[in-house]
């Protein structure tokens, strides 16, 4: 009965701060970061119940002093916070890794239909319009000393649109582009761009594309490195 209490509390921690990736390797992830916004919370509302005894105190001075630190600590709450939400839906590399598997099936001239199947197995198709595949993904590359709090380099998958090789028929001809990405209250993405205060947490972010000719049914990978996006193809039909 020991042995098993044991386990369960073993599995219960394992559970907060480990995870399996796409390989079966457990590694930390963000989890820690749920862990410090509660401690940070925590510290607040501790220093709060103390400024507010020592104003009755009349200790003015003490009171302020430990108003202050409420607030700081409520102020790194809301930033770990922010954090967590904003990067919500990205996933975490170190090497290169399939973002998706995707299906060409030409429907006709300059029409196809792209089948994409994700990592987390649920899948979607597109109807596109153009000569090739066109796929962008945002990157973030986090600071080493965010890589301590389970945040290394990231991508999320943004839109998929068709692509014509010829200028003009890019210029004059029907479009076709779908969003890929998951809608958020707020993506580290577009505040990174936005707020140059970020730049001491994100060493890097951009934008990375890659397109292939979808003229012919076939299969494709969608991989990513650090180095950026790019696309594969793994099998053509006949």
């Amino acid at each position: 009965m020991i042995i098993s209490a044991a386990l369960f509390r073993f599995s219960w921690w394992e559970s907060i701060f480990f995870t399996n990736d796409a390989s079966g390797i457990k590694m930390i992830m963000p989890n820690i970061l749920v862990i410090l916004i509660a401690c940070s919370v925590l510290l607040s509302i501790i220093f709060f119940i103390s400024a507010v005894a020592t104003f009755r105190k009349k200790k003015l001075f003490s009171s302020a002093f430990r108003f202050l630190f409420a607030l700081l600590a409520l102020s790194l709450a809301g930033l770990l916070g922010m954090i967590v939400i904003a990067t919500a839906g990205y996933r975490a590399f170190t090497h290169e890794e399939i973002a998706a598997v995707v299906k060409i099936e030409s429907i006709g001239a300059k029409k196809f239909t792209a089948h994409f199947r994700f990592p987390d197995g649920h899948e979607e198709s597109y109807r596109l319009a153009g000569d090739a595949l066109y796929v962008d993904a945002h990157i973030l590359k986090w600071k080493p000393i965010i890589n301590m709090l389970g945040l290394h380099t990231a991508y999320e998958l943004d839109r998929v649109a068709g692509r014509y090789t010829d200028l003009k028929e890019e210029r004059e001809s029907i479009r076709t582009i779908f969003l890929l990405s998951r809608d958020k209250p707020v993506d580290m993405f577009n505040l990174r761009q936005r707020y140059s205060l970020l730049r001491p947490l994100l060493d890097a972010e951009y934008g990375s594309a890659s397109f292939i000719n979808s003229d012919k049914s076939a299969h494709f990978e969608i991989r990513v490195s650090t180095t950026g996006l790019l696309i594969r193809e793994v099998g053509r039909e006949r």
